[in-house]
């Protein structure tokens, strides 16, 4: 097989190597266009690092068999967090994102950054030892946050349902926790890249729709993660409804499609038709029990969100449409009621070869974007070239 060469430095040329297949000094050197001894001074250079390692021989032409090398996915760890307005996520992942460990449990994104960040702290240490590592292991710390956050500073930015965030250090407190770099970004923007690295890579243009306690997209364009100028793209929880001005938002609103479709707002509409419903969690439970109110409140709610995403598919033309979050659960109601008015509303031509699906990662599309933010920060090119400086 021949190759164009093309001039590369060390980053660039381990990015050969992430793949997994196993190359040769020889066929790098032919791939990159450099000289052999200085392909085998960076190979030296990863497989010092752990990086790289070699898997064997490959076939030879005649005298002793070249060794071949590959990525080493095992040699560091990172840590991927999804918090969510009622939720925390915590996984220990290898450099290829694959999960070693991980932890669910319920929290409040309300009770503040002190103490949420201390019980991310806690999970993040008590995986990173069960998964056998020394926090030491711990290459970077990727966490997604449900609120706009810039992503330069990892600071979130005037978050609705988040009190007492606006402006917190977050990747600096976790930073110091943890001895390593940390990655803050949009829960769902996180949801979007775990998805879409995970199942869809044939889909370089994507909407991820999370419909939880709230509601929000990420946006992926030409492949890559659109964030927006103060990194709130995809905040379509607060573009307003026709026809609902009466309903108040967190945001200080009235009308906004989580005002309305959230989970939230459902279990509210149900109580006041007498269901015992607290939450998000009741509501799916009460659509699986068969209660007629709670599937059509549900099928509303997808309707709702099919509105606003008439709007977005016209405007971004996607390929895919991938819906997650814990509504989701609640079976086809939900996406039913999306798809009827989202291929009835939106442009005929922007959907004639448009998917809409749900997650396949579900519970775990946002510490798996954790995780590759977090990997794709210590595996990038000038990461890399780090090493040899």
């Amino acid at each position: 097989m021949k190759f164009a060469p093309r001039p590369t430095g060390a980053g660039e040329m381990f990015q050969l190597l992430r793949d997994g297949t196993p190359r040769t000094r020889s066929e790098l050197a032919t791939i990159t266009g450099q000289a052999r001894s200085t392909i085998a001074a960076r190979i030296d250079v990863l497989t010092a690092a752990g990086l790289i390692t070699s898997v064997g021989e490959a076939s030879s032409t005649g005298g002793r068999r070249p060794a071949t090398f590959a990525f080493n996915p095992t040699a560091r760890i990172v840590l991927g967090v999804d918090l969510g307005a009622s939720h925390a996520r915590v996984a220990v992942a290898d450099l290829a994102a694959t999960i070693v460990v991980n932890h669910d449990e319920p929290l409040r994104i309300a009770d503040g950054p002190e103490k949420v960040l201390a019980r991310v702290i806690q999970l993040g240490k008590d995986l990173v030892a069960e998964s056998g590592h020394e926090l030491s292991d711990l290459a970077a710390v990727g966490i997604g946050l449900p609120g706009p956050v810039e992503h330069a500073t990892g600071r979130p930015v005037a978050p609705p349902i988040m009190p007492g965030w606006d402006g917190y250090d977050v990747a600096g407190t976790l930073r110091r926790a943890f001895g390593a770099p940390v990655l803050v970004d949009n829960d769902v923007n996180l949801m979007a890249v775990g998805e879409q690295r995970t199942s869809w890579q044939e889909h370089t243009n994507m909407l991820f729709v999370k419909v939880a306690t709230g509601i929000g997209s990420g946006i992926i364009l030409d492949g890559t993660l659109r964030r927006g100028a103060q990194g709130a793209a995809g905040d379509i929880g607060h573009i307003a409804l026709p026809g609902f001005s009466e309903a108040p938002c967190n945001c200080g609103n009235y009308g906004c499609l989580e005002a309305v479709a959230g989970g939230a707002a459902l279990a509210r509409a149900l109580r006041e038709k007498g269901l015992d419903v607290d939450g998000t969690a009741e509501v799916v439970a009460a659509v699986k029990d068969g209660n007629a109110d709670a599937r059509a409140a549900v099928r509303d709610a997808g309707r709702e969100v099919g509105t606003i995403l008439a709007g977005c598919v016209s405007m971004l033309n996607p390929s895919l449409v991938v819906v997650g979050g814990a509504l989701v659960g609640a079976g086809e109601q939900l996406m039913a009621g999306i798809r009827e008015v989202l291929y009835r509303r939106s442009l005929p031509l922007a959907t004639e070869h448009l998917r809409v699906v749900t997650s396949q990662t579900r519970d775990s599309a946002g510490v798996l974007g954790g995780a590759y933010l977090a990997i794709d920060h210590v595996l990038s090119p000038t990461a890399i070239d780090a090493l040899f400086a």
